[in-house]
């Protein structure tokens, strides 16, 4: 007589402890890493990791541990590195193993491991951890080795830094819709007879053949278009986690098993032209949601806060996704560096709040690295491109939060609403769907079937999951195409707050048209002096001196300036030829 035995579940990944049992605080564990971290999270007090999702954890059996000592050479560094200065340093890692909303909550408390870790970012579509971190107390070793510990091993590929090469179009989900698709096409077609009942048909046999071809061309539609919602219900089933995908693949292969019955005992054509339909429309909307996620990740891209166009050496202009290493650029006053580069002329003042969140101005003299996304505060600067730009690092800056421990809880409510209710919606479903199983079993068989799929595919919780995002992705590009740019979508909710709207006059509340007329009253100016004024208007990106710069139509060799100052609300002055010149306002000159 044999005696089943339960394989227990690890606590930590969810995976069943085959090879052996480890215990640890009345917790079953497959491996030493899963107990390894398990016992990390708990010093740590991050144990509300696995209140999120059960055995939410990445395994680490069998897992060799990689080596980073590379990344201590200063080369590999520099080429990682996204910006660094005395205090700050950044850095991007892909990480693979991201797969959960437990995943993102404990990558995103890292800074509770190490005092040296200001803030880590998810971006969870991309599977990426955005790093802000101290590199005098924590280096960037260590980072890859801590988050190599807690089993989401960072994959470092220097070739694949450019963001064209990143990440390749995935077409397996098109050839997936394809195949759903053709099969739905012909498993209807086979089914006429049916449809308009046919008896002839059933007569000659041929329904017998037509069921058996459609069975056969129903078997790759669920093991092959349907995979991955089979796959990430089964995983959800063996974690203990009821996930979305549950009551839609418990509806798949109930379609698929109550057909092939009817089919091969002849009690019926079955349901796998509903079958093929089913598997067919959740892909489009998979399809549908993936390109509209990429429609709002990358539609609000840097071009709506950052510039358009740079300005070279030579005085052309040219795109900022075209600027390449070795092209000089001028960078006026109050402009944002594009791209990282050298300074080759002028006195930079580079404020790199928009960067790090301190305020506080950097000076850089002539030879030294300047970081994209800082703003020049002074006089213009040529700068020779070293790095191309980088799209996705321009947008993670717009999209950061404030670099501070507080700011952590500060998270989209609404959207942790929505994910508890998805979560609990699924036992809902679940419910309903075996209560009416049970009722219509006692009246119809048929129609109990029916009813069963029916609860569990069209009481699907993913709108819940996805309404949020959505809902406020759409509302970001919405307002986005009408010129109100949003830093992030907690933003909206915060809306409810705002008592006071303060606006920048030029160019928002009155028109900075180059049509504008500029009238010179007064002496007429020599060359020398109308070099002057324009070289003292050629420092600024306000619309007036743009204007007057080319009121004066003088567009390069201009006289050197000195000791330049851009004093809000008055005007501008700087020295040019021992002479102090002043542009502004009545009061200010």
């Amino acid at each position: 007589m044999s005696e089943n035995k339960t394989i227990p579940v690890c606590y930590h990944c969810g995976e069943d402890c085959t090879q052996e049992v480890i215990t640890h605080a009345d917790k079953k564990f497959c491996c030493q890493g899963c107990k390894m971290v398990y016992e990390i999270l708990n010093e740590k007090d991050l144990c509300q990791y696995y209140d999120i999702d059960e055995n939410a954890g990445v395994s680490l059996r069998g897992k060799k541990q990689l080596q980073f000592s590379w990344l201590d050479d200063k080369l590999i560094q520099s080429q990682l590195i996204d910006y660094q200065d005395d205090k700050v340093t950044k850095v991007t890692f892909y990480l693979p193993s991201i797969h959960c909303a437990s995943c993102v909550w404990l990558l995103e408390n890292l800074y509770k491991f190490n005092d040296g870790i200001l803030d880590s970012k998810i971006n969870f579509i991309k599977k990426e951890i955005h790093f802000t971190y101290d590199s005098a107390q924590v280096s960037l070793r260590q980072l890859a080795e801590l988050l190599a510990s807690i089993g989401y091993t960072p994959e470092i590929n220097l070739g694949d830094l450019d963001d064209s090469k990143r990440k390749p179009v995935d077409k397996k989900l098109i050839y997936q819709l394809g195949v759903a698709g053709f099969a739905f096409g012909n498993i209807m077609l086979m089914s006429f007879p049916e449809y308009f009942g046919l008896n002839e048909a059933n007569a000659t046999g041929f329904q017998k053949w037509f069921g058996i071809l459609n069975i056969l061309l129903a078997i790759p539609v669920v093991f092959f278009s349907g995979r991955d919602y089979l796959k990430s219900g089964w995983l959800g089933l063996q974690k203990r986690n009821l996930n979305i995908d549950v009551p839609i693949s418990i509806g798949i292969l109930t379609l698929f098993g109550r057909s092939i019955f009817e089919i091969l005992s002849g009690n019926g054509a079955g349901y796998l032209d509903s079958l093929a339909g089913l598997v067919f429309f959740l892909l489009i909307g998979k399809w549908f949601q993936q390109i509209t996620y990429n429609h709002l990740s990358f539609e609000r891209d840097y071009k709506s806060y950052f510039p358009v166009a740079a300005l070279l050496q030579d005085g052309t202009t040219v795109p900022i996704q075209n600027l390449k290493a070795g092209d000089i650029i001028i960078v006026k006053n109050k402009e944002l560096i594009p791209a990282d580069g050298m300074l080759l002329l002028g006195k930079a003042s580079v404020d790199y709040s928009f960067v790090t969140g301190e305020s506080e101005a950097i000076p850089k003299n002539i030879g030294e690295q300047l970081y994209a996304g800082g703003k020049q505060i002074g006089e213009a600067l040529q700068i020779q491109i070293t790095k191309t730009v980088s799209q996705s690092y321009l947008t993670q800056l717009w999209n950061d939060a404030v670099f501070s421990k507080e700011g952590k809880n500060q998270s989209n409510q609404t959207q942790l609403l929505a994910d508890n209710v998805g979560k609990y919606f699924t036992y809902v479903i679940l419910t309903i769907a075996f209560l009416t199983l049970g009722y219509w079993m006692t009246i119809d068989a048929k129609k109990a079937i029916n009813a069963f799929t029916s609860v569990l595919i069209i009481a699907c919780p993913c709108a819940v999951a996805l309404s949020i995002p959505f809902t406020f992705g759409n509302a970001i590009r919405i307002l986005g195409k009408h010129g109100f740019y949003l830093k992030n979508t907690p933003v909206i909710e915060r809306f409810k707050k705002i008592t006071c709207i303060v606006f920048d006059k030029t160019g928002t509340l009155t028109s900075t048209s180059k049509n504008n007329e500029i009238t010179f009253v007064g002496k007429k100016m020599t060359e020398e002096e109308r070099k002057a004024v324009a070289a003292l208007a050629a420092q600024s990106s306000h619309p007036l001196s743009q204007h007057i710069l080319n009121f004066l139509g003088v567009k390069n060799d201009f006289p050197k300036i000195k000791n330049f100052q851009e004093i809000e609300g008055a005007g501008l002055q700087g020295t040019v030829n021992q002479q102090v010149i002043k542009i502004g306002s009545a009061d200010f000159t």
